[in-house]
């Protein structure tokens, strides 16, 4: 039995309670998407969340981000309830969405600019991000000119400038090939790790889930909620070599055999 909770002794910086939300589909007919999540979050972790489609996954990121309401549940982040977006609070989405006619250095600064940053702070931070992501260089061009997995950098060092304390990613390199995606997932680590980041990040692939994270979240088919929470006994830093552990192989079953129990 490889469910468990990590030995940590932090306490939670996002804490989710029985969490309902649902959607109007016309006709006075609603969908519930999400029916009595639970799920904490300590500070510094790295949690998967991963379910079939349909399952909420990308609600319930758009809920901790506060810009979806839930019908009923506490959602909370360091002890206050979560009721509109936070700049505490950064988020990545599938598609990058950036300004097609900013150059990358002013979509990155984008946000602080609606954030009321002065200019000299917000120039310094707009550097170090795209520095983080290895995008300095690329600072002058726009996203037509910039390659799929340089727009996804982009789009998360827009996110790394606000300094969040909590990032959550929706699927962010799943438009990007294999090997992109693979460098991709390293350098989201290393960032993760050096700036001491609390992370959520949404994937459909188990082998990603268990490569990124120190727990993963499954998800049941709508109306989704949490079945099981498995840690990931892999130790950090890790590399591409570390997926051929033993301990990845147990994880993935485990994962596995729980999406197949809840799709039952």
């Amino acid at each position: 039995m490889i469910e468990m909770k990590p030995p940590q002794a932090r306490s939670p910086i996002l804490e989710l309670a029985d969490v309902a939300v649902s959607f109007g589909v016309g006709g006075g007919q609603r969908v519930t998407a999400l029916d009595g999540v639970d799920l904490a979050v300590k500070r510094g972790e790295v949690v998967a969340l991963i379910g079939p489609n349909g399952s909420g996954k990308s609600t319930l990121l758009r809920v901790v981000a506060g810009l979806l309401p839930a019908d009923r549940g506490r959602v909370m982040f360091q002890g206050g309830a979560i009721t509109a977006p936070d700049p505490r609070i950064g988020l990545v989405f599938q598609e990058p969405r950036l300004l097609p006619w900013r150059t990358t250095a002013a979509n990155v600064a984008y946000p602080l600019e609606l954030a009321g940053v002065p200019a000299a702070e917000r120039a310094a931070r707009t550097e170090a991000a795209l520095h983080t992501v290895g995008l300095q260089e690329a600072a002058a061009r726009i996203p037509s000119q910039l390659s799929g997995g340089m727009r996804q950098r982009a789009a998360l060092a827009r996110s790394l400038a606000l300094e969040p304390e909590l990032l959550l990613l929706d699927e962010p390199f799943s438009a990007v090939d294999e090997l992109t995606r693979e460098r991709l997932n390293l350098e989201l680590l290393d960032i993760a790790a050096r700036r001491g980041a609390t992370v959520v990040v949404v994937t459909h692939s188990v082998q990603e889930a268990i490569f990124l994270a120190d727990r993963v979240a499954v998800l049941s088919p709508r109306p989704g909620r949490v079945v099981a929470d498995i840690a990931v006994a892999l130790p950090r830093p890790r590399s591409l070599a570390d997926l051929d552990a033993a301990v990845v192989g147990a994880a993935a079953q485990a994962i596995r055999s729980h999406l197949r129990e809840a799709a039952a």
